[in-house]
């Protein structure tokens, strides 16, 4: 790719958009990701103007190798890269999985700071320049684009950051990513790193500079932007801040930041910023993890005024409160009221103005549960809306657990019991057990039929709109020998969502549990 690419970057005021939610974003802990899910997100990004995306970790897994691979086949548009440990193995994993893309890359990555030299690597510095001269070389060979890192970047000596950086220059990157992995910069640090590594090292004002920040501290976007205006120009980011620990730099928020204040950041992204909220929600129904009520741009209360105040405003001028229009993320106002009798134009209109843009079989399916739902609500709010497309729990093909049948006795007199059909590898299999109210009841049976050795971490229930007859989304978090995994479901009938909700969960950790980390598997 990449002279033109790069030429690009070059540009003073052009900055390029690094999308790792498929990759960064997946190591959340419960933020498992199907090949599908994968492949639907990958295409939205695409879509949606983003210039690079991380696709996955090719050697951690056989599923992230073809997960990879097919999102090189599927995105013609942006840049597709992989990411490899400072190895040879890795880097040819990588190559093989990103080879087929139109733009391939590798980005491939060291632990430069003193803490990971000694207790990770276990490399002292000499051995490891020869190592990063040694693995950059060979990526360049295999690929005209490699980027390349210094993990803990921001915890690095600045001699030694200066020296790492130019070896791996000079072995042919042409991207330098500059990584606070554990969100520990501030900045004004962020930014001096920048102008002191272009200023100190051979070569850098020619190659493209990213800064790729985590939310530890909770200035990961600050920092990214501080280090735009020292020079770097390329944003690692993901939907809705999604990443390991507090998460990585949001998409939205830099590039909203970008657009709105383009007066005193005077940069500008190939991002079409009306296909936020569709990622946004997208990426949220996915990975299991919803946005909070207050989270910037994306959030439901983002566009909401409550005071007296700041109505008052509002209806006099927009402009008084808020400081960029919602059809600027993609939201759209409607009057249009859903009910039992709202055909499938109207649907379709409605969901595509939430940011849902369906094809005729998901339509279809969406119709039925909607119709569903209409039968038992009297009127189906926006909020139901959302809830119906980002439930989990609707039955997959791939899905080796489904819920059948449940009926649950409770009341005042124990014990409360659940009454549970499971169809389980396409065979149904039943069971009545006792607990300690209905939703105790409902696990102990799924428990029952489908033993294993998970720990529930969270069980979480809140009301999607109000009124007795209301959805309840229930979320569930499940632990086993270390990897977690989050299940969620939407119903009127509260028990009904914790076992779907439960079950979904177990159908993610049977995927997850295909999935073998290498050794010493560590990443930005």
């Amino acid at each position: 790719m990449t002279d033109q690419t790069n030429t690009t970057a070059r540009e003073q005021d052009r900055v390029l958009i690094f999308d790792t939610t498929l990759r960064d974003g997946e190591q959340s802990p419960g933020a498992t990701m199907t090949l599908e899910e994968k492949l639907e997100i990958a295409s939205l990004l695409d879509e949606m103007g983003v210039d690079i995306i991380e696709a996955g970790f090719p050697i951690a897994s056989d599923g992230d190798f073809e997960a990879v691979t097919q999102i090189a086949k599927a995105a013609p548009n942006t840049v597709i890269c992989g990411l490899a440990r400072a190895n040879l193995r890795d880097i040819d994993r990588c190559w093989e999985a990103v080879r087929n893309a139109n733009k391939p890359r590798i980005h491939t990555f060291i632990g430069t700071s003193p803490l990971h030299r000694e207790f990770q690597v276990r490399m002292n510095k000499e051995d490891m320049l020869a190592k990063i001269h040694e693995t950059v070389t060979h990526a360049r060979n295999l690929c005209a684009d490699v980027q390349w890192s210094p993990m803990d970047a921001t915890r690095t000596e600045e001699d030694y950051l200066c020296q790492v950086v130019e070896t791996a220059i000079k072995a042919g990157a042409t991207t330098i990513n500059i990584p606070d992995t554990v969100g520990y910069t501030a900045p004004r640090e962020s930014a001096d790193i920048i102008r002191m590594l272009l200023e100190r090292v051979p070569g850098m004002d020619e190659v493209v500079i990213a800064t790729h920040c985590h939310n530890d501290l909770g200035m990961a976007t600050a920092n990214s932007l501080a280090a735009v205006e020292a020079g770097a120009r390329q944003i690692e980011c993901t939907i809705n801040g999604l990443g390991e620990r507090a998460g990585n730099t949001a998409l939205e928020e830099v590039v909203m930041a970008m657009r709105v204040r383009n007066d005193i950041m005077p940069y500008r992204t190939g991002i079409d910023t009306t296909k936020i909220m569709q990622a946004s929600r997208m990426v949220a129904t996915v990975s299991g993890f919803q946005v909070q009520y207050n989270k910037a741009i994306v959030g439901k209360n983002a566009f909401a005024h409550e005071s007296g105040i700041h109505q008052d405003g509002m209806l006099k001028h927009a402009g008084t409160f808020e400081i960029m229009r919602p059809e600027d993320v993609g939201l759209t106002e409607t009057t249009l009221t859903m009910g039992k009798h709202s055909g499938r134009a109207a649907l379709r209109s409605k969901l595509s103005d939430l940011g849902y843009e369906l094809g005729d079989n998901q339509l279809n399916d969406v119709f039925v549960r909607f119709k569903a739902l209409a039968d038992r609500k009297k009127e189906v709010y926006d909020d139901d809306l959302i809830a119906l497309m980002t439930d989990q729990s609707t039955n997959s093909a791939n899905d080796r657990i489904k819920v059948k049948f449940l009926r649950v006795i409770c009341g005042t007199e124990a014990p409360q019991s659940a009454d549970l059909t499971l169809t389980i590898d396409g065979t149904d299999h039943q069971v009545t057990a006792t607990g300690d109210g209905p939703v105790d009841a409902t696990f102990n049976a799924i428990n029952q039929l489908f033993p294993h050795e998970a720990r529930l971490a969270l069980y979480q229930v809140h009301a999607v709109t109000e009124g007795t007859d209301a959805q309840a989304t229930v979320s569930v978090r499940m632990e086993e020998a270390g990897k977690i995994v989050t299940g969620q479901s939407s119903d009127t009938d509260t028990v009904v969502s914790s076992a779907k909700a439960y079950v979904n969960a177990l159908n993610k950790l049977l995927v997850r549990r295909e999935k073998t980390a290498p050794d010493a598997l560590s990443a930005e």
